[in-house]
Protein backbone atom coordinates (compact mmCIF):
# COMPACT_ATOMS: atom_id res chain seq x y z
CA UNK A 1 0.00 0.00 0.00
CA UNK A 2 1.27 3.38 -0.71
CA UNK A 3 0.08 6.96 -0.88
CA UNK A 4 0.94 10.33 -1.89
CA UNK A 5 -0.79 13.81 -2.33
CA UNK A 6 -0.90 15.95 -5.59
CA UNK A 7 -1.15 19.75 -5.67
CA UNK A 8 -3.07 20.88 -8.95
CA UNK A 9 -2.50 24.69 -9.23
CA UNK A 10 -5.84 26.11 -11.34
CA UNK A 11 -6.63 29.75 -12.93
CA UNK A 12 -10.46 29.54 -12.41
CA UNK A 13 -13.21 27.72 -13.88
CA UNK A 14 -12.22 24.88 -15.83
CA UNK A 15 -10.92 20.99 -16.31
CA UNK A 16 -7.19 20.60 -15.72
CA UNK A 17 -5.43 17.67 -16.32
CA UNK A 18 -3.30 15.61 -14.47
CA UNK A 19 -3.14 11.85 -15.98
CA UNK A 20 0.27 11.62 -16.30
CA UNK A 21 1.45 13.10 -13.08
CA UNK A 22 -0.24 10.35 -11.73
CA UNK A 23 0.92 7.72 -14.41
CA UNK A 24 4.01 8.93 -13.65
CA UNK A 25 3.76 8.20 -9.74
CA UNK A 26 2.00 5.11 -10.13
CA UNK A 27 4.61 3.27 -12.97
CA UNK A 28 7.36 4.54 -10.11
CA UNK A 29 5.17 2.01 -6.96
CA UNK A 30 6.57 -0.69 -9.61
CA UNK A 31 4.66 -3.79 -11.42
CA UNK A 32 1.27 -4.50 -9.51
CA UNK A 33 -2.18 -4.91 -9.60
CA UNK A 34 -3.62 -2.40 -7.53
CA UNK A 35 -6.91 -0.15 -6.86
CA UNK A 36 -6.17 3.54 -7.00
CA UNK A 37 -8.27 5.69 -5.52
CA UNK A 38 -8.10 9.78 -5.61
CA UNK A 39 -10.30 12.43 -3.35
CA UNK A 40 -10.18 15.47 -4.10
CA UNK A 41 -10.05 17.47 -0.84
CA UNK A 42 -11.71 20.58 -1.39
CA UNK A 43 -15.58 20.98 -1.53
CA UNK A 44 -15.78 23.33 -4.62
CA UNK A 45 -13.96 20.87 -7.05
CA UNK A 46 -14.39 17.85 -8.06
CA UNK A 47 -12.94 14.57 -10.20
CA UNK A 48 -13.77 13.39 -13.56
CA UNK A 49 -12.31 10.80 -16.33
CA UNK A 50 -12.73 12.78 -19.22
CA UNK A 51 -11.81 12.41 -22.98
CA UNK A 52 -8.51 14.06 -23.30
CA UNK A 53 -8.34 14.04 -27.23
CA UNK A 54 -10.12 17.03 -27.81
CA UNK A 55 -10.28 20.11 -26.01
CA UNK A 56 -13.62 20.91 -27.11
CA UNK A 57 -15.14 18.67 -24.88
CA UNK A 58 -13.82 20.66 -21.64
CA UNK A 59 -14.78 23.93 -23.21
CA UNK A 60 -18.32 22.07 -23.61
CA UNK A 61 -18.41 20.60 -19.95
CA UNK A 62 -17.39 24.09 -18.14
CA UNK A 63 -20.23 25.69 -20.39
CA UNK A 64 -22.57 23.20 -19.15
CA UNK A 65 -22.07 23.37 -15.94
CA UNK A 66 -21.96 26.99 -15.80
CA UNK A 67 -25.21 27.39 -17.46
CA UNK A 68 -26.86 24.66 -15.58
CA UNK A 69 -25.43 26.28 -12.39
CA UNK A 70 -25.36 29.80 -12.65
CA UNK A 71 -23.67 32.54 -10.26
CA UNK A 72 -25.76 33.35 -7.73
CA UNK A 73 -26.21 36.46 -9.15
CA UNK A 74 -28.22 35.93 -11.56
CA UNK A 75 -32.34 35.88 -10.91
CA UNK A 76 -33.00 32.62 -11.40
CA UNK A 77 -30.50 31.51 -7.73
CA UNK A 78 -32.02 34.48 -5.54
CA UNK A 79 -33.04 32.17 -3.30
CA UNK A 80 -29.49 30.84 -2.33
CA UNK A 81 -28.52 32.13 1.43
CA UNK A 82 -24.72 30.99 1.48
CA UNK A 83 -23.41 34.01 -0.76
CA UNK A 84 -20.84 36.20 1.53
CA UNK A 85 -17.74 34.54 -0.31
CA UNK A 86 -18.80 35.93 -3.83
CA UNK A 87 -20.75 34.28 -6.67
CA UNK A 88 -19.28 31.73 -7.74
CA UNK A 89 -18.96 29.91 -4.15
CA UNK A 90 -22.24 28.79 -3.55
CA UNK A 91 -22.38 27.43 -7.22
CA UNK A 92 -19.17 26.04 -7.07
CA UNK A 93 -20.33 23.56 -4.12
CA UNK A 94 -23.75 22.79 -6.20
CA UNK A 95 -21.44 21.38 -8.67
CA UNK A 96 -19.32 19.38 -6.71
CA UNK A 97 -22.44 17.79 -4.93
CA UNK A 98 -23.67 16.75 -8.51
CA UNK A 99 -19.99 15.49 -9.34
CA UNK A 100 -17.41 13.00 -8.29
CA UNK A 101 -15.16 14.09 -6.07
CA UNK A 102 -13.62 10.86 -5.66
CA UNK A 103 -12.94 8.01 -8.83
CA UNK A 104 -11.22 4.37 -8.44
CA UNK A 105 -9.10 3.39 -10.91
CA UNK A 106 -7.29 -0.25 -11.69
CA UNK A 107 -4.09 -0.72 -12.29
CA UNK A 108 -2.88 -3.37 -13.96
CA UNK A 109 0.77 -4.27 -14.38
CA UNK A 110 2.03 -1.46 -13.07
CA UNK A 111 -0.27 1.26 -15.12
CA UNK A 112 -3.68 2.62 -14.97
CA UNK A 113 -6.40 0.93 -16.44
CA UNK A 114 -7.76 3.74 -18.46
CA UNK A 115 -9.32 3.81 -21.88
CA UNK A 116 -7.56 5.25 -24.96
CA UNK A 117 -9.13 8.75 -24.87
CA UNK A 118 -9.77 9.02 -21.29
CA UNK A 119 -7.52 11.38 -19.21
CA UNK A 120 -7.85 12.09 -14.99
CA UNK A 121 -9.40 15.65 -14.51
CA UNK A 122 -9.65 17.88 -11.64
CA UNK A 123 -12.59 20.17 -12.65
CA UNK A 124 -12.24 23.62 -10.88
CA UNK A 125 -15.45 25.41 -9.84
CA UNK A 126 -14.59 28.46 -8.64
CA UNK A 127 -13.11 31.40 -10.43
CA UNK A 128 -10.43 32.80 -8.82
CA UNK A 129 -6.61 30.88 -9.22
CA UNK A 130 -6.19 28.27 -6.17
CA UNK A 131 -3.70 25.12 -5.37
CA UNK A 132 -6.12 21.96 -5.05
CA UNK A 133 -4.91 18.51 -3.21
CA UNK A 134 -5.53 15.30 -5.18
CA UNK A 135 -4.72 12.39 -1.94
CA UNK A 136 -4.03 9.77 -3.82
CA UNK A 137 -4.25 5.57 -2.37
CA UNK A 138 -2.86 2.72 -3.83
CA UNK A 139 -3.86 -0.48 -2.25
Amino acid sequence: MSHTTFEIPTQGQGLYEFTDTVARWVAGEGPMEAALTLIVQHTSASLLIQENADSEVRTDLKAYFSRLVPPSTDPSMGYLTHTYEGPDDMPAHIKAAMLPITLTIPVISGRMALGTWQGLYLFEHRDRPRLRRVMALLR
